[in-house]
Formats: structure tokens, sequence, C-alpha cells
């Protein structure tokens, strides 16, 4: 059997082509944080934790839970800080066997992709989701690599260059089951 896997949710930008914290954008009468920790929620990620940054005060007031925020002090200084803050956090919580990072404006990620990404759970994974082919979200990091994962998240890229040196990286192809296309623009959000 899986352990579940940890949710890790980056909601910290300040979305600044977007015109705003995306988190705080609404889909179809629902908030973007809210829309990517129900989709968490129904993977069966726990437990949950959401990284906040820019307008931290006003995206808590949307959790059902505030006590599932963490806030990236730096969060300015790109997606590392988050990812740093996020993973600092899971790791002083017993359990998990492996984090699921989950981005906050990927609304088309249904709880398909990323219970089919989680059912590779596991100390050492590392995997993620691929749509036609091309890497995308969520992405699955085993809990034996956190501590090196933070050490060299820095800037935008996250867990990117990392993930570049992995002959071990293994993309789930999930076209299948939806989209992996990010709101950069309000205009990407339907009306």
């Amino acid at each position: 059997m899986v352990e579940p896997a940890a949710g890790l949710l980056l909601a910290a930008g300040a979305g600044r082509r977007f015109g705003g914290p995306k988190a705080l954008a609404d889909l179809n009468g629902e908030p973007l944080v809210r829309r990517a920790l129900r989709v968490m929620e129904e993977a069966g990620c726990t437990p949950i934790r959401v990284v906040l940054g820019a307008a931290a005060d006003e995206v808590r007031a949307l959790l059902p839970d505030p006590g599932l925020a963490v806030v990236a002090e730096d969060w300015a200084t790109g997606m590392g800080a988050s990812l740093r803050a996020g993973l600092a956090a899971l790791t002083t919580t017993p359990g998990p066997t492996a984090a699921l990072v989950h981005l906050v404006d990927l609304p088309w990620v249904g709880p398909e992709i990323l219970t089919r990404v989680a059912a590779h759970a596991s100390v050492n994974a590392v995997a993620r989701a691929a749509y036609e082919g091309v890497p995308g979200h969520p992405v699955l990091l085993g809990r034996d690599w956190w501590p090196e994962i933070a050490r060299t998240a820095r800037g935008d890229h996250g867990a990117r260059d990392w993930l570049a040196t992995r002959e071990d990286l293994k993309l789930i192809e999930c076209a299948d089951l939806g989209s992996g296309r990010d709101v950069d623009h309000r205009a990407d959000l339907p009306t």
C-alpha cells in the first residue's frame, strides 16, 4: 500500500503579470487557492500545507483552516523560497513519505491527476506529471530528497534545476486527465 503524500500548495506569488496574487483570483465563484486546496483534499493528500507570501493575510482568510498556512517571509525572491518554506514545515511533521507539490495557478489540474502522480509516493520518489510528454505539475518529491532540494531551491526555479539533474525522474503522463496549462493573465480564466 502506498502511503498518502503530503500536499504542498505553493500560493505565495504576487502575480505581477496577472495584476495581483493569483491565489485570490476567482474561477466559477471559487478562489483559486480554495480550488487547489479542494483538489489536493479530494486526491487524499495529508497533511496539506499552503505556502503564502503576497497578500498572506487575505489568502489565509480564505483557507478553511488557517493552520494550514506557512508564510515564506522571503517569498518575493521567487518560487524557491516558497518551496524551502513548505518543505521545512513538512519536515517537522511526522509521517509523510513524499510531498506532492502543486501550484495555485493550475485550475485545470484535477484530483485525478494528483492521485495518479501521488500513487508513486515513497521516501525516494522523484516524479512529475507530464502533458503530451511535456513535464509539468504536480511534482512528487520523496522525503529523503527534501534537505537536498531545500539547499538548491533558489529564485523562480524551485526544484527545476535539481530535477534536471535526476536520471531517476519518472514522468507520469496525465494529458488524458486534464491540462497542465497555467494561468498567467486574467484573460486566461474564463469569464
